[in-house]
């Protein structure tokens, strides 16, 4: 199980640069992949895309790239007969307008700038490099989201204990509800003067009623379902990692349903220790909820 949320970052060096990636994935529905690159290595952002979305299923992932060269020196390049040509005809147009002339290192820096080799890289020779800054970023971002999801699993698997002791405890309490609405039914009824009998047809029909609105085993029955495929999912490659099946929106429909059936079950209770044990799966089931939102 992996966390969509994590920080990597990756160094490699070759082709006389040294490439770094750092990348940042915070947590998403889909899967949403974004570079920044310099602009002259911009023809390496789709392979640096699909390695990403490659090893991430789920969230909103950014690359953030840097090529820096191994020897800044060789990087400066310009040419120094149009340096001269720039500053001659900087020294005519002072002339022309009466204009003192002392070029100075700062003007020299901004001609020598202005009039630098801006041909294209070519980025071919760099790929292998990139790529391998991108694994080592992918395996470092990928140790985290793995750690914290171990954290999260381990959460909740305590919390799916606490859900089946509701569940458990649900099935428990409400085991006697029908023969407590029966003798409290005959109780009234003797109260208010109205003798009659269990047998009486209007009384079976009465607990008969009551014993269907408030009849929970089909819920009890998918909550214990739902809460098997639950651990099953929690037990998935517990170690995740790259590889490691995603099981957000699995986990997503099953808090969905397990949720729909407390529902439910609460809308059905008719005496107080039930309702007490259903509003305690539901305040765990609500922290799962929270934290699913999360997971890969």
């Amino acid at each position: 199980m992996n966390s969509m949320t994590g920080y990597g970052s990756g160094r490699a060096q070759g082709e006389g640069y040294d490439v770094l990636v750092e990348l940042s994935a915070v947590n998403r529905r889909t899967l949403e992949v974004g570079v920044s690159i310099p602009r002259e290595w911009q023809s390496l952002e789709r392979p640096i895309v699909e390695k990403l979305r490659s090893g991430i299923c789920r969230g909103r992932l950014h690359a953030q790239v840097q090529v820096i060269p191994v020897d800044p020196a060789q990087s400066i390049e310009w040419d120094d007969d149009q340096v001269e040509a720039a500053l001659q005809r900087l020294r005519q147009m002072a002339h022309k307008h009466h204009v003192l002339f002392n070029p100075n290192l700062e003007i020299l820096l901004k001609l020598a700038t202005m009039n630098s080799n801006t041909n294209p890289v070519d980025p071919g020779p760099l790929q292998g490099v990139a790529d391998e800054a991108v694994a080592v970023a992918l395996e470092s971002l990928n140790t985290m989201r793995r750690r914290e999801g171990e954290t999260i699993r381990r959460d909740f698997l305590a919390r799916h204990g606490e859900l089946c002791r509701a569940v458990q405890q649900t099935r428990s309490t409400s085991a006697g509800t029908v023969e407590h609405y029966r003798e409290t039914l005959l109780a009234r009824l003797r109260q208010a003067g109205l003798e009659l009998e269990l047998e009486d047809e209007r009384v079976l029909k009465e607990i008969a009623i009551f014993a269907d609105r408030c009849d929970i085993s089909e819920e009890l029955t998918r909550l214990d379902s739902h809460l098997e495929q639950l651990a099953e999912l929690l037990g998935e490659d517990s170690e995740g990692g790259v590889g490691a099946p995603p099981v957000g929106r699995k986990l997503e429909f099953l808090v969905q349903e397990i949720h729909r059936e407390f529902n439910t079950i609460g809308s059905k209770a008719n005496n107080v220790e039930t309702s007490k044990w259903v509003l305690h799966g539901k305040n765990e089931l609500e922290r799962i909820r929270e934290q699913v939102q999360n997971i890969e």
